[in-house]
């Protein structure tokens, strides 16, 4: 399996509205690390998985739609929380909006909230 792995970062607003949460519960600010690998079986015509460019600018189009953003007041969270494995599961399904899965193997987003602590949500095509 062949992997292609690109990394930025985006800053949200974001509350937890749950005692499970403590603390997270109320109003706070979070800066997320996100990296996202395409897999591939084999290499496409050009003997890469993609090229690094379009996977950044991919990346960076679907981190614009939360940037900067509360995401107790974004539509794509109406009724849910924003935890980070929900936020990965967002990137995800907004970036699969942007390739054509049928030339992948599949796609993981893994977001790191600290050094120490990460979740990702990981998915494979048919």
């Amino acid at each position: 399996m062949y992997r292609l792995t690109v990394k930025n970062h985006v800053m949200i607003a974001h509350s937890l509205p749950d005692p499970y949460f403590g603390p997270a519960a109320e109003l706070h600010g979070a800066t997320l690390v996100v990296e996202v690998t395409w897999r591939r079986h084999e290499l496409n015509e050009h003997a890469v998985v993609m090229d690094i460019g379009e996977a950044t600018s991919m990346l960076e189009e679907t981190l614009s739609t939360i940037r900067y953003k509360n995401l107790d007041d974004h539509e794509a969270f109406k009724g849910k929380l924003s935890t980070t494995e929900a936020i990965a599961t967002y990137i995800s399904e907004d970036l699969r909006t942007r390739f054509d899965e049928s030339e992948f193997a599949g796609l993981e987003v893994l977001l790191r909230e600290n050094p120490d602590a990460w979740a990702s949500y990981d998915v494979d095509f048919a």
